[in-house]
């Protein structure tokens, strides 16, 4: 089990009186602490680590949650809070003096603005659904993580995800205009609002990203973007990762943005293929997915310029989508490509970090050595365009030795996102899975900077415990 703060013995001892105390704030089925009803909480995307929470409480309003924030603050209880649980860092991971406050029933719209291109969402609506409400009127909410179809964007606020489409788009924190949130002593915030560049201090850019260390998040305004005319993908494949690698950065140096530039290696390719039967190359070492945007006569020429950069590095195939069809289906390889590896490898690690889209290449063969030295396979599947990488680590955890090999070669390669001028987490946050290596980043001087500006929002240390910060005592 990693790491964690110990459980307070004193809170654990009033779990009873805790319990009694929320049930008396919320709707009956909106309370859980019964031992089997809260197995489901006690992991999140990162499901190598578990823990039971002490109660998980699903309230359905901004007041109510502010309620339970209150009352908590006043007992002195530590707060997690939860989406959907898809977190791949350990993010939502709960702790056993914690109360899990999960916002899923928090699920409605509550406006969208077409004339002033906005929307207001509860924390519980997922990522998808945004776009789903209004795609019959041609508009869409940009940011797409692989798990769009399940996260939510309180989530997605939390850790301030990306996605595939980021390149041209920008991440969660591009598309954000305001935020409804509620602070550990349960008072509710409004920040930002229907309006661009709000007065004042960057309070949204200081949320967004802030992994529940801050205030809960309730409610989300976010910008809604007119939908392009069309949009078609190539597919580019090579016979060598630093290959692609040199292609990307050839494309980006260009000048050129296309709407996404993903990579698949060969493990990739071939599991992806078996899941999607998208006509992916099995010949190829490395495949660029370039999706470009626009008028029939804008696609054509983006296409035209990013396939000649392509043929300078001896492609062995470049493919143009004929279709909707054969567009969703390339699309469906790479939105279900954490899903396919995972049918072929008894479990996976998936990392998160990022380089200079020039170091690509380099970086590209250092884990292909780390890979050789560790014995352990590796996918790498990622956002090339912006050097996001989500190298897949393969392992089997019946091996005794086999997931501190997978962990070790994890933590090298984040260490290598940093000497290559990158950091350590692009879109999954820090979470537990990365908090150790927060050391390799920052100076003590910096953490401590960051851990005055925690202990601002939450001086008692009770939001989101265990998380982000390598375990010490708060600064006084």
């Amino acid at each position: 089990m990693i790491a964690q703060l110990p459980p307070r013995q004193d809170v654990l001892a009033r779990r009873d009186a805790i319990v009694a105390g929320l049930r008396r704030l919320l709707a009956p089925d909106a309370v859980i602490a019964e031992p089997d009803l809260l197995k489901p909480y006690e992991t999140d995307g990162m499901s190598c680590h578990r823990q039971v929470p002490l109660a998980v409480v699903l309230p359905a309003t901004t007041a109510e949650v502010a309620a339970v924030m209150a009352f908590l603050h006043r007992e002195g209880v530590c707060v997690v809070a939860r989406g959907a649980g898809t977190s791949l860092s350990g993010g939502a991971l709960p702790m056993q003096d914690a109360v899990v406050i999960g916002v899923m029933r928090m699920n409605r719209i509550l406006e969208i603005d077409y004339a002033d291109r906005l929307a207001v969402v509860q924390a519980g609506v997922t990522n998808l659904g945004i776009t789903q409400a209004m795609e019959g009127r041609g508009f869409f909410y940009a940011p797409d993580p692989s798990s769009q179809l399940a996260c939510m964007i309180g989530g997605n606020v939390a850790m301030n995800s990306g996605g595939a489409h980021c390149l041209r788009y920008g991440v969660t924190t591009n598309n954000l205009l305001g935020l409804k949130l509620v602070t550990v002593e349960g008072e509710v915030v409004d920040i930002g609002g229907g309006h661009l560049d709000a007065a004042g201090y960057d309070w949204l850019g200081l949320l967004t990203g802030s992994e529940g260390q801050l205030a809960i998040v309730t409610e989300v305004t976010v910008r809604i973007l007119r939908a392009a005319e069309g949009a078609r993908a190539m597919l580019a494949a090579f016979r060598a990762n630093d290959v692609a690698g040199d292609c990307v950065a050839a494309i980006i140096a260009s000048g050129i943005i296309p709407v996404a530039l993903e990579f698949m290696d060969r493990p990739a390719i071939h599991a992806c293929e078996a899941f999607a039967h998208a006509g992916y190359p099995l010949d190829a070492e490395a495949m660029l997915i370039i999706e470009v945007e626009g008028s029939a006569a804008e696609q054509d020429d983006l296409l035209g310029r990013i396939g000649e950069i392509c043929r300078r590095h001896d492609p062995i195939s470049l493919r143009i989508s004929a279709s909707a069809a054969e567009s969703a289906a390339i699309w469906k390889g790479r939105k279900g490509a954490f899903g396919a590896v995972g049918r072929i490898s008894p479990d996976y690690l998936c990392m998160d970090g990022v380089i200079p889209t020039s170091r690509l290449a380099e970086v590209l063969r250092r884990i292909g050595a780390m890979s050789a030295e560790y014995g352990l396979q590796v996918a790498n599947i990622f956002h090339a365009g912006d050097g996001n990488l989500h190298p897949l680590i393969m392992f089997d955890a019946n091996e005794p030795d086999s997931f501190d090999r997978a962990e070790r070669f994890g933590a090298d390669i984040l260490r290598l996102c940093v000497e290559m001028g990158g950091c350590l987490t692009g879109e999954h946050g820090v979470g537990v899975e990365k908090r150790d290596l927060m050391v390799v980043q920052f100076t003590a001087a910096e953490l401590d900077q960051q851990r005055r500006v925690k202990s601002a929002f939450d001086p008692g240390w009770l939001l989101n415990p265990s998380k982000v910060f390598p375990l010490q005592v708060p600064p006084a």
